[in-house]
């Protein structure tokens, strides 16, 4: 092998990972990001961290959220699986978060290499796919699996393209790599929409083939490609087993109920309650890129920025401000948080900037690019963007979501924005190797450049110097704003003339801009023209156009995501340091019981779990049965009296021992005061006897019964399960009876029972049994066990003295594992064999 072939190779990963330092040069400094997601997959995921910890096991159930539920998708290992270690290996190179980024310069550069261009060329590519600003935001949020299956998706793509144009086990070795990879990330939506793209490529290769005669080809490559993604998918057949029994029972499978929930002053708005299998449209595209928002590509400002953006005393709404006689204090400080952004979206952290340039060079790859990689890389652009418009192209993206399998598991479309960056910078540098290539002459260049120019540089000096023809600049939060500032100025002309100074604002904003962006693109296109005509030589070229690059796209992702952003270790440890509160309650030293933190919106929070076994959480798939209890128990509880008949019924049977909330001032001007528990004397405990059931034949009369139901003394149980309650007739007696938890551990817990009678037990525990996975014995003998009061477990314990045990063992954990290593071991050696064979070519 000739090492100084590969040696610019070197030089540009490991500039890659120079660049994704100094953009996150804090890193340096021991700093890091205080990512909200990231803390809250921490605080998710303790109790079953902690777990491993102390006995090296992962118990994959956590009862620290929603009340219990399984831990796959929260946190756990795959140790038998090859791609899972080697991804949290590659993860461990660079501090986080440079880490990603550097990921992602290196996935960008191997497509590119991929499609036989230069290193110079391929690593403007890795640069200009990397640091698009929707990719950076993703990763300021914390959304760490979406970044690193943004990273890998580019070598997915290269290894298709190299395996169909011939060179099959080399291609089929990168693809079955970077697929274990991206499967490692565990972002499903990602792969899902990346899945759709490669396949319409595979689909317009193959008909060009069969078309030209090149069927064994075809059937070559395909079966190579067919190899990889079984052994691929085959290193992670726990994870996927694990994820693919849970989705059917959460919010993204089907839901039993036919009833919608009554809104509750508070509550957040429902995950769409329906019969139908996935998530309710409403809910699906809540997020929706604006249609003409999407120039935010080409001007970041076009829709002004996010959602709060800071002014300074040079701005029109500053100076309005103190010109209506405002302290200039007050003034300053009001301009530091203003609603600038003006797009669809309800809110943003910032626009989806592709770059200037990259826009332009995309523009001018339709012009010169041949063959079908160009009408490929257009049509997949444009599906991306369109599925991000959501509701705002109902036509199109309804249909996808009623007809296409698997289209309504998902919400937030705005990420597809982060895919469509792949098209787009792939045609960029392809037309760039055309120019490079010297596949034109100056002549035959100066049209399609002249046109590309137009196209991007001379709409942004439109935008530029005639804004308002095409958009109001008027944004959804102005009218609040405006009834606000009339409330404050006690007038609303002043206020008005406030509201349109920040819309002068906003138009300035998209003037520099547009400005900024006709400059670059002016500036490439005069590189380029003086390039072919021979002007300067390529060590000046490709320097310059990658200085220009990384400034155009530096400039605009420092705006949102900087050095401001890090903080210290210290710091963040401090957002998950215990409360008063948190210290009281931890000082209960009862084997399990439940806290509920009405501090913050507990079904979208999980800090709670930290410390404690939450009724709340934070997770992008709950049980769909818990998430139903919530919309119509659990708020209706929370707002109705604690005085009325069966208030706190379902709050009670959840073993909700003590509430967190905030201490209220006696005077309405002054702050909360810190958290305070409150011990709930309601609580049910971890396992009680009812004294009698009622059989309902439905779900809805299930969720119905619970409005008034006596949980302390009474169960509804759904009709399936009948038969497990045949001939079973309860005798109370409460003096005699007794039923109490005499060992915790997350997947496995332990009762004693005493009965003088046959009788039914209700415990505090969520009922999961897709495929089995909750085992139950008594006195060591397996026994059915069912499901009551919608979401939690019961059984008919006979009568005595009996220990009952409920373990979780999932078939998918004890089976999926052995797969895992013989897919492992079989992708070793298909990638080994690769490399022999190409290696053996070379030096033949």
């Amino acid at each position: 092998m000739n090492f100084k072939r590969f040696l610019p190779h070197l030089v540009a990963v490991i500039g890659f990972a120079v660049l994704a330092v100094l953009y996150c040069s804090p890193v340096l400094k021991g700093k890091r990001l205080n990512q909200h997601d990231i803390i809250q997959s921490v605080a998710a995921g303790r109790e079953v961290v902690e777990y491993h910890k102390q006995t090296g096991e992962w118990a994959w159930w956590t009862n620290s959220m929603f009340g219990g539920m399984p831990a796959y998708m929260i946190s756990g290992d795959y140790p038998t699986s090859l791609t899972h270690k080697l991804g949290q290996y590659i993860n461990l190179l660079l501090p986080d978060p440079a880490n990603y980024i550097w990921l992602m310069m290196v996935g960008g550069f191997v497509l590119m290499l991929a499609l036989g261009v230069n290193v110079w060329l391929s690593a403007l590519g890795a640069i200009a796919y990397s640091f698009a600003s929707y990719t950076l935001l993703s990763l300021e949020a914390g959304h760490v699996s979406k970044i690193l299956a943004l990273a890998y998706a580019p070598g997915i793509l290269g290894g298709v393209i190299l395996a169909l144009r011939g060179r099959y086990l080399t291609g089929a070795a990168l693809a079955a790599l970077f697929l274990g990879l991206e499967l490692y990330a565990n972002h499903v939506q990602i792969t899902y929409y990346l899945a759709f793209g490669i396949i319409i490529y595979v689909l317009i290769e193959s008909v060009v083939a069969i078309r030209e005669g090149r069927i064994r080809q075809l059937l070559l490559a395909l079966s190579a490609l067919g190899v990889a993604a079984v052994l691929a998918v085959g290193t992670h057949t726990t994870r996927l087993w694990n994820a693919a029994d849970y989705v059917t029972v959460t919010t993204r499978g089907k839901s039993e109920l036919t009833i919608t929930p009554k809104a509750e002053p508070g509550a957040p708005a429902a995950a769409a309650t329906t019969p139908e299998d996935g998530l309710g449209k409403d809910y699906a595209f809540q997020y929706s890129y604006g249609i003409g928002e999407t120039f935010t590509l080409l001007i970041p400002n076009y829709a002004g920025g996010p959602s709060v953006s800071s002014l300074t005393t040079d701005s029109e709404t500053y100076k309005k401000m103190t010109g209506i006689g405002v302290d200039p204090g007050n003034a300053q400080q009001f301009v530091q948080q203003l609603p600038m952004y003006h797009g669809n979206l309800y809110s943003q952290s910032g626009p989806a900037y592709a770059g200037a340039i990259v826009i332009f060079l995309f523009v001018l790859g339709l012009l010169i690019v041949p063959g079908r990689l160009k009408w490929w890389a257009l049509g997949i652009a444009f599906l991306y963007i369109a599925w991000a418009w959501g509701k705002n192209f109902p036509a199109f993206n309804y249909a996808f979501f009623d007809y296409f399998p698997a289209f309504n598991k998902f919400r937030a479309v705005t990420m597809t924005l982060t895919l469509a960056q792949l098209p787009l910078v792939l045609l960029g540098i392809l037309a760039l190797k055309e120019i490079v290539d010297k596949k034109y002459s100056a002549a035959q260049l100066n049209r399609p450049l002249l046109i590309s120019l137009g196209a991007t540089a001379g709409f942004s000096l439109l935008m530029a110097l005639a804004p308002t023809v095409f958009q109001s600049f008027r944004g959804n939060n102005d009218e609040m704003m405006l009834n606000n500032l009339e409330q404050g100025l006690q007038s609303k002309p002043l206020a008005e003339q406030v509201v349109a100074a920040m819309i002068d604002d906003r138009i300035g904003m998209l003037r520099s801009d547009a400005f900024r962006s006709a400059i670059l693109i002016l500036l490439v296109g005069g590189l380029i023209w003086l390039f072919v005509r021979n002007r300067i030589k390529p060590l000046v070229f490709y320097p310059v156009l990658l200085a220009l690059m990384i400034f155009d796209l530096f400039n605009v992702d420092k705006r949102y995501f900087n050095n401001d952003d890090f903080v210290s270790k210290q710091a963040i440890q401090e957002t998950i340091t215990p409360t008063a509160a948190d210290e009281q309650i931890l000082a209960d030293k009862a084997l399990d019981f439940r806290v509920l933190d009405l501090t913050a919106s507990f079904m979208s929070d999980a800090k709670a779990s930290y410390f404690h076994k939450s009724l709340g959480g934070y997770h992008a798939a709950k049980l769909r049965r818990y998430q139903e209890l919530a919309e119509f128990q659990l708020y209706r509880n929370l707002r109705e009296p604690q005085t009325a008949p069966n208030a706190m019924n379902v709050i009670n049977m959840l073993n909700t021992k003590y509430f967190i909330t905030q201490l209220q001032s006696a005077n309405p001007q002054q702050a909360p005061g810190p958290p305070v528990a409150q011990r709930n004397p309601g609580a049910l405990g971890n396992a009680w006897f009812v004294e009698t059931y009622r059989l309902v034949p439905n779900a809805n009369e299930e969720m119905q019964a619970l409005d008034s139901l006596n949980t302390a003394k009474a169960a509804v149980v759904d009709q399936r399960f009948a038969e497990q309650l045949t001939g079973l007739k309860i005798q109370p007696d409460s003096a005699a009876n007794s039923i109490r938890l005499t060992s915790y551990k997350p997947n496995e817990l332990i009762y004693e029972s005493n009965a003088t009678t046959e009788q039914l037990a209700v415990f505090s525990e969520i009922y999961y049994n897709v495929r089995g996975e909750w085992q139950a014995t008594i006195d060591g003998k397996e026994v059915p066990h069912l499901r009551a009061n919608y979401v939690l477990r019961a059984m008919r314990v006979p009568a005595g003295k009996h220990t009952i045990v409920f373990k979780f063992d999932p078939v998918s954990i004890r089976v999926g594992k052995v797969v895992d290593l013989v897919c492992s071991l079989l992708i070793i050696a298909f990638i080994g064999t690769a490399v022999f064979i190409e290696n053996r070519k070379k030096t033949v």
